[in-house]
């Protein structure tokens, strides 16, 4: 089988390289030529654990491809995956749409012989009607249907995600359809991965449903950590004691600044929106994304708090901006209000990330960048934990005090344990447990 994959972005490029793995020849399609002539190089425009292994190894095999010819790619494909850019519209929270809507265009002028036009971009209900639309009057003799397929990658992990996952969702009632999708994942079909085919709007609200649930999710358990810090109780152990509960489960019940990245701040945002308009309010997910808006510039009052309530002219060491581990992704990472926050209050920050600092530097100016994490808190007077990449998960604490002008930590994702903390000498401040050294027991 042959297909095109639109847009190299990070669903594109990672589904791509997985659907190649799985013996299928695919061309990747992007407009931006330097990114098409970097990966012809091996390189790769974003950072994700083992895909520049992957595409090494599919393109020596001769089953992946790069281009900037869209036509190219898509004449003879037996599918067309659209995976580009739905970024939130300025304005009004919506998902920007006009990419998408451009390259159903353009590949309706392109398609020769039956071909299934899949949306693998995040979108909202309605708008694979809308690309079969702009197909019909692009090409009224396009014999073409279009379906959705949402992506459910998580970053750091999309590889395993994509070759291994919980499920697949296909939105299509097309017959032809179906097994054209089926014969692309019959090697999930064939370690009995639950292939989940519904209606185009139907798939299309799975994703934004899952995504927003999961976000909801967050915010509970961040909620859950302000109330177990006010009543002396441990968040850890709260979370443990409700995750073990089959009905909820114990994922994404960690306490921490705030959700970001590439897909929780838009999606949650775009359902409220499309909720909105429809006349069905979703008061649930509006307070979600309310109160994660607010808790990121909160987390900067706590670094402020824990630095005896002044930051002015004082200096704090960042370890991690990216808004997770195991990826190089900026995009509405809880760092982005904590620094500038802590900058506007005085601050001078020195700051240090394995993968994110290159992509950190466009969006975060008067940030000095460091060589490793010792040399961020070299003469800080504190260090402050955002992003929880293992290398920070064992600090040398000895060291850390002998570089550090005081002994203080905060510590936004819970890496370390209090008591160890306050043993060591440290002046710790965590999410959602007390800091202070147990007493006898009660």
């Amino acid at each position: 089988m042959r297909i095109a994959m639109i847009g190299t972005g990070y669903v594109g490029l990672v589904s791509g390289a997985c659907f190649s793995e799985f013996g299928v020849d695919v061309v990747c399609v992007d407009k931006d030529a330097d990114k098409i002539a970097m990966l012809d190089k091996g390189r790769m425009p974003i950072f994700e654990p083992g895909l520049e292994d992957l595409v090494r190894k599919n393109v020596e095999a001769g089953r992946l491809k790069f281009t900037t010819e869209l036509g190219d790619a898509v004449r003879g494909a037996d599918a067309v995956f659209i995976a580009v850019g739905t970024p939130s519209r300025r304005g009004d929270g919506h998902a920007d749409l006009s990419y998408v809507y451009a390259a159903a265009a353009e590949i309706a002028e392109a398609v020769d012989g039956y071909t299934v036009v899949v949306t693998k971009s995040t979108v909202p209900v309605g708008t694979g009607r809308e690309v079969e639309r702009i197909i019909a009057e692009t090409r009224a003799d396009a014999d073409v249907d279009v379906v959705s397929n949402p992506e459910f990658l998580r970053e750091g992990s999309a590889i395993e995600d994509f070759m291994r996952p919980d499920r697949v969702v296909i939105g299509t009632r097309s017959g032809r359809a179906q097994e054209v999708m089926k014969a692309l994942y019959r090697p999930l079909y064939l370690i009995e991965t639950p292939i989940v085919f519904t209606s185009r709007q139907t798939s299309e609200l799975i994703k934004y449903a899952a995504n927003t649930f999961l976000a909801t999710k967050i915010t509970f358990i961040n909620e859950i950590a302000d109330l177990c810090e006010v009543v002396d109780a441990d968040v850890q152990d709260v979370a443990k004691g409700i995750g073990l509960d089959g009905r909820i489960g114990g994922k994404f019940l960690h306490a921490g600044p705030g959700y970001g990245g590439s897909c929780f701040p838009k999606d949650t945002l775009a359902l409220v929106r499309t909720a909105a308009e429809v006349g069905r309010p979703l008061r649930i997910v509006e307070t979600v994304v309310d109160i994660n808006a607010k808790r990121k510039p909160q987390m900067a009052e706590k670094v402020i708090e824990a630095c005896d309530g002044n930051v002015d002219g004082k200096t704090v060491a960042i370890l991690g901006v990216t808004f997770k581990p195991n990826t190089d992704d900026m995009r509405d990472s809880p760092s982005l209000d904590i620094v500038d926050k802590l900058k506007r209050a005085g601050a001078e920050i020195r700051a240090y990330d394995p993968e994110g600092m290159d992509e950190a530097r466009d969006m975060m100016n008067g940030v000095t960048w460091c060589a490793d994490a010792y040399d961020a808190m070299t003469g800080a007077d504190a260090v402050v934990i955002i992003t929880e990449w293992n290398e920070f998960r064992a600090l040398d604490l000895e060291k850390a005090k002998s570089v550090l002008k005081a002994p203080v930590m905060i510590d936004l994702r819970n890496v370390y344990n209090p008591d160890d903390m306050a043993a060591a000498g440290f002046r710790y401040s965590c999410i959602g447990r007390s800091t202070v050294p147990p007493g006898p027991a009660e």
